[in-house]
């Protein structure tokens, strides 16, 4: 609990949460008493939990009075003080409007998420908290998952979570991803070679399939795609590759089997997304590659995007190509030994043929730009 107060200083407004036996003018009995020490209760919500309800009141203090005086208050009249905390005029805001607030202002400004759902539990902290972390053993802490594959740690000191509370950050994450993540329909594509595929998008269900698609991969396209020597994929990065955090994964089937990867993921900034591929070695070079960019470009474009980047080996230039081919203009320049390639999302016009290697220099911990050889 936060019970901070300095001698000398202005009333404090405080936030407590009380559990109070379920009888009759009980919390009446105790806001008479806060009264009677001079306390005006600005603010009241119930929230059930399992087996009853919590009562929230934002609670101006009287002069001199300490946190302990308030609780003692409570406990005369029979309640409990299970949290305490400072309160601001952020708390006189009702749940659902304060709620709404910060889904506006996660959309506005995709990189202030965590922020909003800070808001929407009044918690201390939320950071990022991988899979392999586990999960917390208490109360004061909760492993949100988004369906997009985010998983953050809200924490909370000065009182345990609801799953009131829990299911609000769940539904604001529910429509962030709702919001950032267009639907991509499914779609037919020619190779040159009059192969048929399907451009579908990628789901949790597909681990397998693109497990076998990199173990089918050379050396040398991964590391194209990667920028790191691996002869097999991390099994850890696979739900990431098909669920990324604030982006999309499309796959190109043929028959039974996932023959390349293409992924959509939003940069931060309103109007730019990073795009990456991977083409399987025998289907390189065979309008794969530029298929699933022209696939993607559609996709941002659905989106609001108005811009497509992509990071490429200095010594590769099929995304250039690809992108010719897909009716998409492309501007390069050198940026940190990479060559970053900008596509500005026009009209996509021609039809996809051959490509060639591209890739972020943070690969999935950006989930940024790649290409494989020859796409």
């Amino acid at each position: 609990m936060d019970t901070t107060w300095q001698t000398g200083s202005a009333p404090l407004t405080w936030r407590l949460r009380i559990e109070l036996d379920d009888s009759p003018g009980a919390l009446a009995r105790i806001t008479i008493r806060l009264a009677e020490q001079h306390c005006n209760v600005l603010a009241l919500s119930v929230l059930p939990v399992p087996g009853g309800v919590i009562d929230e009141l934002v609670v101006r203090a009287g002069e001199g009075l300490l946190p302990a005086d308030l609780i003692e208050a409570i406990r005369a009249e029979g309640g409990r003080c299970v949290g305490i905390t400072r309160a601001d005029v952020r708390d006189l805001v009702d749940a659902p409007t304060a709620a709404l607030r910060a889904a506006g202002q996660a959309m506005r400004a995709p990189a202030e998420a965590a922020e909003a759902l800070r808001t929407v539990l009044a918690a201390d902290s939320v950071v990022p908290h991988p899979a392999e972390d586990g999960e917390p053993d208490d109360d004061h802490q909760a492993v949100l998952t988004g369906r997009n594959g985010l998983r953050v740690l809200a924490r909370r000191g000065w009182a345990p979570f609801t799953q009131l509370e829990l299911a609000r950050a769940g539904a604001l994450l529910d429509l962030l991803y709702a919001a950032d993540a267009p639907p991509v329909a499914a779609s037919a594509l020619l190779s040159t070679d009059g192969m048929a595929l399907v451009l579908r998008p990628a789901g949790p269900a597909d681990e397998e399939a693109v497990a076998g698609l990199h173990s089918r991969c050379s050396m040398s396209t991964l590391f194209s795609r990667y920028h790191s020597g691996m002869r097999t994929l991390p099994r850890r990065w696979l739900h990431r590759l098909l669920c990324p955090p604030r982006g999309r994964t499309v796959l190109a089937q043929c028959g039974d089997q996932v023959v390349a990867m293409g992924q959509l993921i939003h940069t931060g900034t309103a109007e730019t997304a990073e795009v990456s591929l991977l083409v399987e070695d025998g289907w390189q070079r065979r309008g794969v590659g530029a298929g699933l960019l022209a696939q993607l470009a559609s996709t941002a474009r659905a989106a609001g995007y108005r811009e497509l980047v992509a990071w490429c080996l200095p010594a590769e230039n099929g995304l250039v190509r690809a992108a010719a081919r897909a009716g998409l203009p492309t501007s390069v320049r050198r940026e940190d030994g990479l060559l970053r390639v900008a596509l500005p999302l026009g009209a996509v016009g021609s039809a996809p043929d051959s490509t060639a290697p591209t890739h972020s220099p943070a690969s999935l911990g950006r989930a940024a730009a790649g290409f494989t050889p020859g796409g």
